[in-house]
């Protein structure tokens, strides 16, 4: 697990929004619901970039 953790990109809270065109205190949100796993380093949090698409994929719903 630790293997695959170093090799896994993290994103800031800011470059999440950006991803997701929301706004930072969204997904600060998210963040604190659960919804969206993070790591916090220092003061601020770090999410996955898999964690992110997962997230995404798993609210995805078909338009029509």
């Amino acid at each position: 697990m630790a293997q695959g953790l170093s090799k896994a990109r993290f994103l800031t809270v800011q470059e999440v929004a950006d991803l997701m065109r929301v706004s930072s205190m969204t997904v600060y949100r998210l963040i604190k619901a659960g919804d969206l796993p993070a790591v916090r380093v220092g003061r601020s949090f770090r999410v996955s970039e898999t964690d992110v698409d997962t997230y995404l994929a798993s609210r995805y719903t078909q338009a029509g």
